[in-house]
């Protein structure tokens, strides 16, 4: 009886066959943010690491492609302008952060939107190939943000403060905090050569008071450099004119004067929030500009120094801001 049976065998395997096959060809044709995720780019670095010219390399971090240019697009002209190096590093490709499109194709795009604001400022950009929403504070990620500073060879790290809103803007403020002094450890990550000081590493400001609200050691004046932000800024479209993850068809007008109304609506708001940061850290700017300048200053940014980097006193610091004058 069981030799009789044997021929149901391969008519079995062979109905399996094609309902597995079945099941994979319809699976496959669903149009997934996953999906599209697999086509991310890989790290996308614009200009190589410049020469050792005695200017100075600053390496600004953040969690998302817009975060450096929104946080410190200011001082990075103003470096820049004077020969130093700035290198803006987005941790994350920023490949969920729209609500009309995501993945692949969204990654590329808002890789292709900071190189040219980093055109407009005059500075080097890359784009890690991690996932947006996805970013953890694990060993290798340590090793990956330690290298780079090291590449660099920083002499001013930033990125956001650990105690942020977005998951990937705080674990971006761990991994850069934690790669404080790790940077100057020759058996971590021996493949690359270490640096022989500490960088002063600085965060950026924001308005969170728990478990300690952000304290400016430097305030600096923008005005100078404004119009040259805003531009950068202008861009970023899928983030600011489109309104990135939260956006909507709404806020994308079909009419070319409403169009320009938007943009001019965007523009403004980028300005109120410099804007706001020189009227919240006016006694900061004191501080550096003196009272009668700083009553004067309409835009500025605001940093504050991470104590786990090295700690510029002020004399110092006037040497790492060379464009602060009193």
């Amino acid at each position: 009886m069981i030799r009789s049976r044997l021929w149901l065998v391969p008519v079995i395997c062979f109905a399996c066959g094609v309902a597995v096959a079945s099941l994979a060809n319809r699976f496959s044709s669903v149009p997934t943010a996953f999906a599209a995720q697999e086509q991310a780019p890989k790290a996308v670095v614009v200009r190589p690491v410049p020469p050792d010219d005695g200017k100075l390399r600053i390496i600004c971090f953040g969690a998302h492609p817009d975060d450096c240019e929104l946080q410190a697009g200011g001082v990075a002209a103003m470096w820049a302008a004077k020969g130093h190096h700035v290198k803006f590093v987005s941790v994350t490709n920023g490949d969920i952060g729209h609500w009309r499109e995501a993945g692949g194709p969204l990654a590329l795009r808002r890789t292709a939107e900071v190189q040219e604001a980093a055109k407009i400022l005059g500075i080097t950009t890359q784009v890690l190939d991690i996932h947006d929403g996805e970013l953890l504070p694990t060993l290798e990620n340590r090793r990956t943000i330690t290298r780079i500073i090291r590449d660099w060879k920083a002499d001013i790290v930033m990125s956001h403060r650990p105690n942020d809103y977005h998951p990937d803007h705080r674990y971006t403020g761990i991994l850069v905090q934690d790669s404080a002094y790790m940077v100057t450890v020759p058996f971590f990550c021996p493949d690359t050569p270490i640096l022989k000081n500490n960088p002063a590493f600085f965060f950026y400001p924001d308005s969170f008071q728990k478990p300690n609200p952000f304290q400016p050691d430097i305030a600096v004046d923008i005005d100078g450099v404004l119009e040259q932000k805003l531009k950068a800024l202008d861009t970023l479209e899928s983030q600011f004119y489109e309104g990135g993850a939260n956006g909507s068809a709404e806020l994308v007008p079909s009419d070319p004067a409403k169009q320009q109304e938007r943009r001019r609506e965007v523009r403004a708001r980028h300005a109120a929030r410099s804007e706001n940061i020189a009227k919240r850290f006016r006694v900061t700017l004191a501080d550096w500009y003196g009272k009668e300048k700083a009553d004067t200053i309409r835009h500025a940014e605001a940093f504050e120094i991470c104590e786990y980097g090295r700690r510029p006193e002020k004399e110092e610091l006037r040497k790492l801001f060379p464009f602060i004058e009193k």
